[in-house]
Formats: structure tokens, C-alpha cells, sequence
């Protein structure tokens, strides 16, 4: 197993929900996590209960992302674990009321999700790769994205966030294949129901409705069993280029 404990970590959208639990856990297994958020207060309040650090950060903005990864270089040496939480998901459909999807809506969720995990990721890897190896396999790091089982099971509503969930699925294998030989594993975690603040703010019958959709166990996803999975990759050598769904065996039905 991998033992990243002492070297640098970045969480986007680690200000809340799946975001806060991975940095926790990473945090807990020996890590010095950088927040990436574009909220300050909650980022910064997650960083210091983390003993971390926070980077107010757009990962839509290239340039960014690239100030971000310095801040976090800076306070903990390179990032040799990427974690890409930071999303949105606005809901629409294809044509509603007679017209037409917003194309600035959906532009701005694969901007967010999709383009946002690829600025975090491309500019991350660059970094690692001028880094040090840690172990006898060559290893400079580690990126996870956050998929979901929209990709697979988009809902009615869900055509802008299942497209850009997709996207990461499809990014998955290719970046792995591009930064094999520079010892950086690429894997994503495709989440089910999970009761992040989203969820919250829904009354408490109709979270234990929807958590009596899933299979087993019959809940909503704890964060913290995200950030579980997300510690488990990084010190798991042989998980790269796979997408794991974190979902107990659920199947979206159309809405």
C-alpha cells in the first residue's frame, strides 16, 4: 500500500458535503490538505479544523487554479493527491414549457464540473510530475474525480449535470493511460444518494424517501464513506483508470 502521510493534498470544493469529509480523511491518514472553494469563510473554517490551508479558488479560470496550486505548494510542498469535489447541479430539461434548455446553464455546469476537474487535474500533474518519486513503483500521485451515477442513470431534469458527470467518466482511462508512465494513477468515484448539503436542506420525509430507494444499505451515503473511498484509492496502488460507483447498487429510474 501507498503511504502519502507528510505530503500535500488538494481538495476542490472542500468547503462542504463530499469536499469537507475527504479533506478530513486525508487529513486524518497524515496529509497537509489545501482547500479549494469559492466560499472563503466555510473554506477557510474547514481548513484550519483540518490544520490545512485555503485557496479561494475558480476552477472554471485556468489562471486560478494555476495561483491555487502555488498557494498550496507553497504551505505544504507539491500536491501529490488531487481530489476534484467542486460541482453544481442545476436542473432543466431538454425542452420545458416550450422552450429550450438555457445553453448559458448548461455551459456553465460542464465548465464547472467537467472543465473545472480538468484545469485541477491537467495543472496538478504537472506538478507531480517534476516531483520526486515515493516509492520503489515510481509513484508521484494521485487524481480523483467525482463522478456520479448520473452518468450512467440521468434522471428528467438532469441532461446539463448527466452530460458533464459523463464527461469525467469518459476523462477517466485516457488520463490514466496519459500519466502512466509518470507514475500518477487517475481514478474517479461515481456517488449515489449522499446527504450532502444539497439533501439537507430537503425535508426530513423525503430524504428517508429517497434513501429507501437504495438497495442496501436502505440510507442516504454517509460524506464520510466518500472520503472512506477516496483514502482507500490513494493507498491502493493497483485501482487506476477505474470508476468505482459508491451507490449501494442503486438504479436511478427516469425521475
Amino acid at each position: 500500500m501507498q503511504d502519502w502521510s507528510g505530503h500535500g493534498a488538494i481538495v476542490t470544493g472542500g468547503a462542504s458535503g463530499l469536499g469537507a469529509a475527504t479533506a478530513q480523511r486525508l487529513a486524518a491518514s497524515g496529509l497537509k490538505v489545501t482547500i479549494f472553494d469559492m466560499n472563503a469563510d466555510a473554506g477557510q473554517t474547514q481548513a484550519d479544523a483540518v490544520g490545512g490551508s485555503f485557496a479561494s479558488v475558480d476552477v472554471t479560470d485556468p489562471q486560478s487554479v494555476a495561483d491555487g496550486i502555488a498557494k498550496a505548494e507553497a504551505a505544504h510542498g507539491p500536491a501529490r493527491i488531487v481530489v476534484n469535489c467542486a460541482g453544481i447541479a442545476p436542473a432543466a430539461k431538454t425542452v420545458s414549457r416550450g422552450e429550450a434548455h438555457d445553453a448559458a446553464v448548461f455551459e456553465r455546469v460542464i465548465r464547472v464540473n467537467l472543465i473545472g476537474s480538468f484545469n485541477c487535474a491537467s495543472q496538478a500533474a504537472a506538478r507531480m510530475v517534476a516531483a520526486d518519486p515515493i516509492d520503489a513503483d515510481g509513484a508521484r500521485g494521485v487524481i480523483i474525480n467525482t463522478a456520479s451515477v448520473a452518468a450512467f442513470d440521468g434522471q428528467i431534469g438532469q441532461l446539463a449535470y448527466a452530460a458533464s458527470k459523463g464527461g469525467i467518466v469518459g476523462m477517466t482511462l485516457p488520463m490514466a493511460r496519459d500519466l502512466a508512465d509518470k507514475g500518477i494513477r487517475v481514478c474517479a468515484i461515481a456517488p449515489g444518494l449522499f446527504l450532502t448539503p444539497l439533501l439537507q436542506g430537503l425535508p426530513e420525509e423525503v430524504q428517508a424517501s429517497l434513501g429507501a430507494q437504495v438497495p442496501f444499505p436502505s440510507r442516504l451515503g454517509d460524506p464520510g464513506e466518500y472520503g472512506e473511498m477516496v483514502d482507500h484509492i490513494t493507498r491502493n496502488p493497483m485501482l487506476n483508470g477505474e470508476v468505482i460507483r459508491l451507490d449501494g447498487a442503486i438504479r436511478m429510474a427516469p425521475r
